[in-house]
């Protein structure tokens, strides 16, 4: 099974190991009929697939599970949302295609959503131009090895800004700026991963861009990029090959903690 889920609000500040046990928690209390490894130390058999760094809002996050039974869909997604916290939320459940390849070799970029509160749209576009007519721009990043040094241009395939008012969904508290500059930019998912704040690094140092507010940034996408710069969706193979009741809906029904939403366990599946 293949899994996109949403890190919203408060949520985005786990980090992804917060996020694996949370999810495998989420697993056992759905009664999801998961596979294990062989061996003298079996594992759930769960795949992560480029996680965003903690503090990252995101809507396009994505994991692959294997099950030991088959289950429909729709249950599953609705039992496993219900099992997670509010603000780590299932988006939809795809049953993976047979000979399909795997969900890796369909995901080599993403498409991100940087809002700066308080800042006008022509300072900020400005540094984007001045950025996207370098061919290299160097930024340091410290890491637990110390300071490493990377290429933030070579891998922004391309960055557009536009004026916005309001919140980013999941990114902010839901206050809203009256001046807010949103940066639209796809970045290839290149070794070492350069990430959104890699990028604000860099419009500092070719245009000495200081943001008055600290930004705000969302992961809107992940998918393979094609020739005419949009993002293929990595599920979408799957899905058409499965009915279209695997969907689940991006929001949860009724506030965090109603309990409105009751989804209830998957229990044991018969196999095949």
């Amino acid at each position: 099974m293949r899994v996109r889920y949403a890190k919203r609000g408060r949520l985005r500040f786990t980090s992804h190991r917060d996020f694996a046990r949370a999810f495998e928690r989420a697993l056992r209390r759905a009664a999801v009929p998961i596979a294990f490894s062989a061996g003298f130390s079996p594992h759930p058999r769960i795949s992560y697939l480029g996680a965003t760094p903690t503090g990252v809002a995101s809507e396009a996050e994505y994991l692959e599970i294997a099950l030991s039974g088959r289950v429909e869909l729709g249950r599953l997604a609705a039992a496993l949302d219900e099992a997670l916290p509010s603000g780590l939320d299932i988006v939809e459940c795809v049953e993976a295609r047979l000979g399909g390849g795997g969900l890796a070799d369909r995901i080599d970029a993403s498409a991100w959503q940087v809002e700066f509160p308080q800042l006008a749209a022509a300072p900020l576009d400005a540094a984007v131009r001045a950025f996207l007519a370098r061919e290299s721009v160097p930024v340091e990043r410290l890491t637990k090895d110390g300071r490493r040094t990377i290429d933030a241009r070579a891998a922004v395939a391309a960055a557009t800004v536009r004026e916005g008012a309001g919140a980013l969904p999941g990114a902010s508290g839901g206050s809203t700026d009256r001046d807010c500059a949103i940066l639209d930019v796809v970045v290839r998912q290149a070794t070492p991963a350069v990430r959104p704040d890699d990028v604000l690094a860099a419009l500092r140092v070719v245009a000495d861009l200081v943001p008055p507010a600290p930004p705000r940034a969302i992961r809107l996408a992940q998918g393979r990029l094609d020739d005419s710069g949009r993002l293929a969706d990595p599920l979408a193979p799957d899905r058409e090959a499965v009915p279209p009741t695997a969907t689940h809906a991006d929001a949860r029904e009724g506030p965090p903690g109603s309990g409105q939403h009751q989804a209830p366990s998957l229990g044991t599946a018969p196999a095949g």
